[in-house]
Parts: C-alpha cells; sequence; structure tokens
C-alpha cells in the first residue's frame, strides 16, 4: 500500500490526483482525524429495482433471449389481429 504525504489546503480540501478527477467517493470517518475514502458508483433511486435478484435474474434472461432471437420484420396487420384474438405472437 503506498503512503502519500498531502497537505491540508486553507479551504480544507486535498486533492487526490487527476486520475480521480470527477469520481463519487465515499468518506468515512473511523475517528478524529482518521478517514477511509473510497471510489464509488451510486445507483439512482428509480434503477435499484434492477439491482435486486429477482430483476437482475429476469433481465439476464431478456438479453440472452433477445442474442437467441435476431430482430425480424413484422407485418403490423397481422401482429395487431393476434392480439386481437387473444393469440401471443
Amino acid at each position: 500500500m503506498a503512503v502519500v504525504v498531502k497537505t491540508v489546503g486553507a479551504s480544507g480540501q486535498i486533492s487526490l490526483g487527476k486520475k480521480y478527477a470527477g469520481r463519487t467517493v465515499i468518506i468515512e470517518q473511523i475517528e478524529e482525524g482518521v478517514w477511509n475514502v473510497k471510489t464509488a458508483q451510486i445507483i439512482p433511486d428509480n434503477e435499484l429495482w434492477l439491482h435486486t435478484e429477482q430483476e437482475s435474474t429476469k433481465l439476464e434472461e431478456a438479453i440472452r433471449w433477445a442474442e437467441e432471437h435476431p430482430p425480424m420484420e413484422t407485418e403490423l396487420f397481422v401482429l395487431e389481429q393476434q392480439v386481437e384474438a387473444g393469440a401471443r405472437p
């Protein structure tokens, strides 16, 4: 583990380097004067459902199905008739 000495500037900031520019970090204060800094990716609340095991499995199945069934041209009139008749296209 590399040890780097930094000086906290007058505004209370330190730089982690350009490599981390724009990244989101989690800062955990372990005790007074001790912090644990970890890079993180934040998931918006309205996308959390995608990360449940059940939904993730469904999504993987849908992707697998799409990979095995290439797109094909559809006659919209025929598809409409099938839907109206309750048939599964």
